[in-house]
């Protein structure tokens, strides 16, 4: 496998509580797939050995990877999952912005036990991906947020944090958070 960036290491004790915790591993979402490093590390230790996970990333990168060159990001994400993945394993990559591929799950009524939430960091997009992906998770599912505690580029605006609080104001009633550091975990009641 070729991975040029490893922005997902220091979060694998995070996924292994969520793993323990999580009531099914059927079907996962991930949105921001970047190279496919926490797709992969999903796919041979997290999800069901005949299990589906949809992968929503524009590989395009977004403001912080404007010094990379992402010419190729597409092609290295499916040639690591595909060597990653077992037998029944399906992945299932639209290759779109988080608001046009969650918005086409939405119509097709799709569900899942876990959804990762990586694209974006700016607080309107985390905010949104999370109030459309909502919908989309099982009762006792869990979303898990990554880079709660980011503040690598300037402003609050640039924060997921203040997106992710908004939403968790949001579902305050429908939500148990479960993990709570650099990543944040809810429980959907």
């Amino acid at each position: 496998m070729k991975f040029t960036q490893d922005w997902f290491s220091h979060n694998i004790s995070n996924f292994e509580l969520i793993r323990k915790i999580l009531p099914e591993r059927k079907r996962f979402l991930e949105i921001g797939s970047f190279e496919g490093r926490a797709t992969v590390w999903m796919l041979q230790n997290m999800l069901d050995a005949d299990g589906h996970i949809t992968c929503i990333d524009t590989f395009k990168g977004s403001e912080e990877h404007t010094i990379l060159n992402l010419n190729s990001l597409e092609t290295i994400f499916r040639q690591n999952i595909s060597e990653a993945k077992k037998t029944d394993q399906v992945v299932e990559v639209l290759p779109m912005t988080s608001y046009e591929g969650l918005g086409y799950l939405i119509t097709q009524k799709e569900q899942y036990d876990f959804i990762y939430i990586d694209g974006s960091h700016t607080a309107f997009d985390v905010m949104t991906d999370a109030c459309m992906a909502f919908g989309l998770l099982k009762k006792g599912g869990i979303m898990l947020f990554d880079d709660y505690l980011w503040r690598d580029m300037p402003g609050v605006l640039h924060r997921p944090k203040l997106g992710i609080d908004l939403f968790l104001m949001l579902f305050d009633e429908k939500v148990e958070i479960r993990l709570l550091g650099y990543q944040l975990g809810i429980v959907k009641l």
